[in-house]
């Protein structure tokens, strides 16, 4: 009898235990997720660019993460060209980003604007020009989306000159506005993302050329004082960042800046300096996580 009584109670035990051990990774699983920041793709019909994007989509799927986040410039590229090729590299990264077998969630970056140079021979007037033909075949410029607790921003961080020169790095007048509005919703502790394709803060021109070396408005947005500030009573914890090709962690208060390397490398002409073809994957566990930069083959 007294063998039978603690024969029971072992199987209690267990059943506690293990009844803990489930709760304890259902809750796990409950508050954790993976995602893939694709910045600079670059696609285009020459360099095998497509098979190149196609070969990274292959990688994405295989490790599915819940969603996937491109970091900008998805096309190679808008800024100087007739409206007849820029339509058709649109037409490519649809297509090919559609073989991906998760959410996808865009980042504008400055190769998505048409025209904005004057050797494209398109007139500011056209109905598509600059941001616009971004808006028509892809979507809005600047949004936001909730995921397991976290709160994401997807940010415009080009903005086109007057004289059709070139383009600047910046967050304009009507997001910060917005941001503004949407931040008085949000509960302080929430974690926050950001996805910006112009970098916010970079070491790119100091570690190779020294401390005092200029960014210059390409490089970095002109105005991240203004951004940061209205986070300052939030709880934005990453900044992913595209454009430079590079890999880069930078921690400063209390958040970490990272850009992301390239899925085109050096524009598809091999490795960027040390930093390979690849694209990042975050993984998420509450309010932390850490970051792995895969290099897709």
């Amino acid at each position: 009898m007294k063998s039978i009584r603690i024969q029971f109670v072992t199987v209690i035990i267990l059943f506690v235990f293990l009844f803990f051990i489930s709760s304890c990774e259902k809750s796990r699983d409950k508050d954790s997720f993976s995602f893939a920041f694709l910045p600079d793709i670059h696609v285009q019909p020459e360099k095998n660019a497509d098979l190149g994007f196609k070969q990274a989509i292959d990688t994405v799927n295989k490790l599915n993460p819940d969603f996937v986040i491109m970091g900008g410039d998805q096309i190679m590229d808008a800024l100087g060209q007739t409206e007849l090729r820029a339509d058709s590299l649109y037409d490519m990264y649809i297509e090919l980003s559609g073989l991906l077998n998760m959410p996808v969630y865009n980042t504008i970056g400055n190769r998505e604007l048409f025209g904005i140079y004057e050797e494209s021979g398109v007139d500011p007037s056209h109905p598509l020009y600059g941001e616009k033909m971004y808006e028509e075949r892809i979507g809005e410029r600047y949004y936001a989306f909730d995921y397991k607790g976290w709160k994401f921003y997807i940010l415009d961080s080009v903005d086109g000159e007057e004289d059709r020169q070139g383009y600047r790095g910046q967050v304009d007048s009507e997001q910060l506005a917005w941001l503004e509005d949407e931040l008085e919703k949000v509960d302080p502790g929430t974690p926050i993302a950001i996805s910006i394709h112009v970098p916010v803060i970079t070491l790119q021109t100091q570690f190779p050329k020294g401390t005092n070396a200029a960014k210059g408005e390409v490089l970095v947005i002109d105005n991240a004082t203004d951004v940061l500030s209205l986070f300052r009573d939030h709880n934005l914890k990453l900044v992913l960042q595209g454009h430079l090709h590079i890999l880069e962690d930078i921690y400063a208060g209390g958040i970490h800046f990272v850009t992301g390397g390239a899925v085109s490398g050096a524009w598809w002409n091999g490795p960027r300096n040390d930093t390979q073809e690849g694209f990042l994957m975050v993984h998420v566990e509450g309010e932390k996580f850490d970051w792995e930069y895969i290099d897709y083959g």
